[in-house]
Order: C-alpha cells, then structure tokens, then sequence
C-alpha cells in the first residue's frame, strides 16, 4: 500500500474540485470523474436494477423506468451480464457429457478453480502457488486459524479492530474458547480514540509493540467495513512479525476495491469473500492465502480429498500426500457454478490491469456520504 498514492488522490479530487469552481460533495464534481473515467463503458457490463423493480420505490418521485443509483457495492455488487452465459455452458455440458465434464470442457469441473486462481492471484498480488479458491470466508478463516493460532501460556492474544465484522469476531471468539483459553483475556480489540471514528495506525502500532509478546495473531480487515478505513497492511504486518505475531487480514471489503500486494508485503495469511466487489452473487466462491514462506511449514489441522496433491488424487490409495501451501487446505472439489459466476465478473478479469487506473472510490464515497467533518474523515481513512 502506497500511502504517498492515496494522499495524491485525495489530492487530485481537491483540484480537480478547485478548477471545476466546486466543493468535494458537490454533483458537478462526481458527474465530471463519471465523464472522464476511462472504465466508464464497464458499467455496461453489469445488470443495474431498474427503480420499478426495487420493493421500497416510492412511485410518487421517481421515474420508474430509471436505473436506480446502486450504492450497496460493499454487501453485494451487481451481477454481470455474463454470468448467464458461463452457467448455462456448465448446465449444458453436464447434460451432454455426464460424469465426462469433469475433465473435459473449457472448466474441467475438477479443476474449475484452478482454471481462474491465477486470475485471483493477479488481483491480490500473490503468487498462484499461494491462493486457493474455496469454501466461504468464515470456513476459509476458521481453517487458517486452527494452523496459525498456536496459543501458549504466555503468547495466546488475537489482536484486531473493535467492531470487526461478526464474521471475524464471532471466528476469534470461537477459535479461543475451542482452546481453552478465556476470550475475555485472550480477545484485544483496539478502539478508536474517543471522538474518533477510525483507528490510527500509530495507535495500532503501539499497543503491538506494548502487547506483542503476549499476542499470537493479529487479525486486521483490510478495508474496514463499517467505517471505510483502509489499514496500512505493510506497517501492520512488518509491526506484528517484528514481535513474532503471525498477522493475517480479512479482505472482504479490500479484494476488488484497493490494489494489494500480500506477497510483496510478507502478509502470512488471508481470506476474503467474493460477492461485494468481485460481483460473484451471493455466498460466491471465496479465497484464501498463505505465503510461500510457509508451503513447507504450516500445515492444515484438517484434510480432505482435495488436500492431496493432484497428481496421485485419483489413484484412491488413501494415503495422504499433501500438496504444500494454502492447496493442502483445500478440503472438496470446486462448486462449478460457484466458479463460473466469479469467472464472469469483468472487475475479475481486468485484474492483470489494476494499475492502468487507480480507482479512488473508496475514499471518493467517504466524501460523498459525510458533510462537515468529510475532509477530516478523508484523512484519516487512508492512514493520515
């Protein structure tokens, strides 16, 4: 994460909002960026709910044949026009080929993740060999947890941020109770200072390297969801690992909407969902990371069939040979459906060229959903 990057954006919005004549929140700005963005055309590409269709439109001041102004990205994004398509391939194939679709076709059913993984690997900034395509993002956390969460005596602490997602909470909760630990010395959430909304990553850092040799694992969002931060993974990760933390990060509200570098970063491990900004539909197809540094090492405290490294998986002889890195937690076969609708999603397959033009919608909508203190708010979401 380059904050130098996000400080710029924040910079180029501000004047382009002088040249224009206009203030941050104003329509004359966001109708301009609409104008010139050179994605724009990708809009095209996705269904947008008509107002008509919309169970709470009131009839008496909207013009029911609009597309409403869809701005719940963050829960779940829009589907894409071609996800009809990709589904109705699998459902024919399977009705001409049987039990053949899984080797044959343009997604050999046991193989239909690993037709899209270098796809997700792009787009997180990881090495194929370190991403897997499976389960959802809980079962994805909680398998990544039983490795890395090896709680001592001394070091039995998961530090992460007061209000995380239920998802996370509720996993960490679980994770330490499973152990035997009590969650409510185990458990160190990091709040905001009062009067603030978002965390500073000084703060972050303090109580990390006051706390470190007592905290197991760290475990940030990427993009928070209920305020929009975008934490610095670089400093936290370096922070963490420097007292002998594993640091892992949930990404559900990061993947699609900032760029990520984990490899880069040294990021240990990491999950995310697929159906907000990747626009795979509900309860898609999710991922899950671990660093190369621990192919050899970390080992998954469950197994199934999918474990096993591919090369002998068919011979059926029972006899574990477990692929090495995120591969061996894998537990079943891909969801083929679950694997075309993430396919089809056109943010997906422009991950190769994230970089051709940073989107500062992140930021941007900060901007847009708060007036008074917005600037002050802009700052603080990416790092300030």
């Amino acid at each position: 994460m380059d904050l130098s990057s996000s400080r710029s954006q924040l910079a180029f919005l501000e004047k382009t909002a002088a040249l224009l004549g206009c203030s941050l929140v104003d329509q004359k700005l966001a109708l301009f960026l609409d104008e010139t963005d050179d994605l724009k055309h990708l809009r095209d590409c996705f269904y947008v709910p008509k107002i008509k269709d919309l169970p709470t439109t009131n009839h008496t001041i909207a013009n029911m044949e609009d597309d409403c102004v869809y701005l719940c990205g963050n829960s779940l994004g829009l589907a894409p026009k071609k996800v009809k398509t990709y589904l109705d391939e699998e459902l024919e194939k399977w009705t001409k080929m049987g039990v053949h679709g899984h080797f044959h076709g343009k997604r050999p059913w046991a193989l239909g993740d690993e037709c899209i993984v270098q796809l997700m690997a792009d787009l997180v900034g990881a090495q194929k060999e370190e991403v897997a395509l499976m389960n959802g993002l809980t079962v994805n956390l909680h398998l990544l947890l039983l490795s890395f969460y090896r709680p001592t005596a001394s070091r039995h602490k998961i530090l992460l941020e007061a209000k995380a997602f239920p998802s996370d909470h509720y996993t960490v909760e679980s994770q330490i109770q499973l152990r035997g630990f009590d969650v409510a010395k185990s458990m160190l959430l990091v709040h905001p200072r009062k009067g603030e909304e978002t965390l500073r990553t000084e703060d972050i850092l303090s109580i990390i390297e006051k706390e470190g040799d007592s905290i197991a694992v760290i475990l940030f969002s990427g993009v928070q969801y209920y305020t929009g931060q975008y934490f610095n993974i670089p400093k936290i990760t370096e922070a963490g690992q420097r007292k002998g933390c594993f640091v892992g990060f949930d990404l559900a509200h990061a993947v699609g909407n900032v760029e990520l570098c984990l490899h880069h970063w040294g990021v240990d491990f990491a999950c995310w969902c697929s159906y907000k900004y990747l626009n795979s539909g509900a309860g898609g197809l999710a991922g899950a990371f671990i660093h190369e540094k621990h192919s050899q090492t970390m080992k998954p405290a469950l197994t199934g069939w999918w474990s096993h490294e591919f090369n002998t998986r068919f011979k059926m002889e029972n006899k574990m040979k477990l692929s090495p890195g995120v591969n061996g937690f894998r537990l079943s076969n891909p969801p083929i459906l679950l694997v075309c609708s993430l396919h089809a999603s056109t943010y997906f397959s422009l991950a190769k060229n994230w970089k051709v033009a940073p989107r500062f919608l992140h930021g941007f909508e900060r901007t847009l959903t708060h007036s008074g203190d917005t600037m002050i708010r802009a700052k603080q979401s990416i790092g300030q």
